[in-house]
């Protein structure tokens, strides 16, 4: 089993890796990390997404926004209309991740196998 550096207090190591088992929990879900980044452009529709997402299906979609709704990194807009109108968009908390997103990206270019 590999040793802390000593200057790393194991309490703060605890810390982390619970911080890092919060993030990966809701991020690590297939299409969480797409759907924020199709956002990333500005507000969209439910429609719009699932066209720009290819492969996910309509219920998956469906988690993925309530879930990062909840978790705060997305808002939920309704336009009574007519016609009544769906949008989403990153909140101030979404637009925070996106430079990790983007480490995260760059990341799997230059070291995961296509």
């Amino acid at each position: 089993m590999p040793k802390l550096p000593s200057n790393l207090a194991a309490s703060e190591c605890v810390r982390g890796d619970a911080a890092l088992t919060r993030a990966f929990t809701l991020l690590g879900k297939r299409w969480s990390g797409i759907v924020l980044g199709c956002l990333r452009s500005g507000p969209a529709g439910f429609r719009e997404l699932s066209r720009a997402i290819v492969g996910v299906s309509d219920s998956v979609l469906s988690d993925r926004l309530s879930e990062l709704t909840e978790a705060g990194l997305i808002t939920r807009t309704v336009d009574e209309g007519p016609p009544v109108t769906v949008s989403y968009a990153l909140t101030t908390s979404g637009l925070a991740l996106m430079p990790a997103l983007d480490q995260i990206s760059h990341w799997a270019q230059e070291h995961l196998p296509a």
